[in-house]
């Protein structure tokens, strides 16, 4: 019997649009101010210090911009770089200037799912704050209160079985009684090989089908 679900956010929650097309290109435009501004804040210089662990060397504050520009366009999922995301996407979301993308279904399932005794819980590339944002400014409301925690990267990358038991152990369940969503293969196969049960969203035409999991349209189509 599934008792938890897991989802991810972009494809399966949310548009992959929605944060290639508007929160990347925010977090980029806005990045070197927010660096130069927040440098004497201490959490600021921390991610800066992880910055240059992972490069190597000392970096100048125009210098580790560039670092973070360059993992920008490579897509990278490398913690600091999404938890300095996080940062600058709260201005933004509190200052009115974004709102977090859910589809349609996204509030009547996740509502469905809690009032049923399932708990639910987050796993994204994204910071966990980032996670926040999202679900606490949507057109359909604050949905945080729904969920009962939230992973990232800091848990380990999204592709390793090893991330998916560590999951477990953190919710203390068996891998059986947990359902993940993702529209990534790559990581519905770790999430498989961890002992999860698994779904495959294929609401965007980028989405790569892997037929070797159960595939569903939306969230009216996932089974457990």
């Amino acid at each position: 019997m599934i008792k938890a679900i897991v989802t991810d956010i972009e494809g399966t929650t949310s548009s992959i649009d929605f944060v290639h097309e508007t929160l990347f290109p925010y977090a980029k435009q806005r990045l070197r101010a927010f660096l130069r501004e927040q440098a004497g804040d201490d959490r600021v210089q921390h991610l800066l210090d992880d910055v240059e662990q992972i490069v190597g060397r000392d970096l100048s504050i125009d210098e580790a911009a560039d670092v973070l520009d360059q993992w920008i366009a490579e897509d990278r999922k490398l913690t600091p770089l999404k938890t300095l995301q996080g940062l600058i996407w709260k201005v933004g979301y509190e200052n009115g200037e974004l709102q977090g993308h859910v589809y349609a279904d996204t509030p009547e399932y996740l509502k469905r799912w809690h009032a049923a005794g399932k708990a639910l819980y987050v796993y994204s590339s994204g910071s966990v704050e980032a996670q926040r944002l999202i679900f606490g400014h949507t057109a359909y409301g604050d949905l945080t209160p729904l969920f009962s925690g939230y992973f990232d990267t800091r848990i380990g990358a999204k592709r390793e079985a090893a991330s998916y038991r560590a999951i477990l152990r953190e919710i203390g369940l068996a891998g059986r009684e947990v359902l993940f969503l993702s529209d990534v293969g790559a990581e519905l196969d770790a999430a498989r090989e961890a002992g999860l049960a698994t779904c495959q969203l294929l609401r965007d035409a980028k989405a790569q089908p892997a037929p070797a999991h159960p595939q569903a349209r939306d969230f009216a189509d996932v089974k457990f």
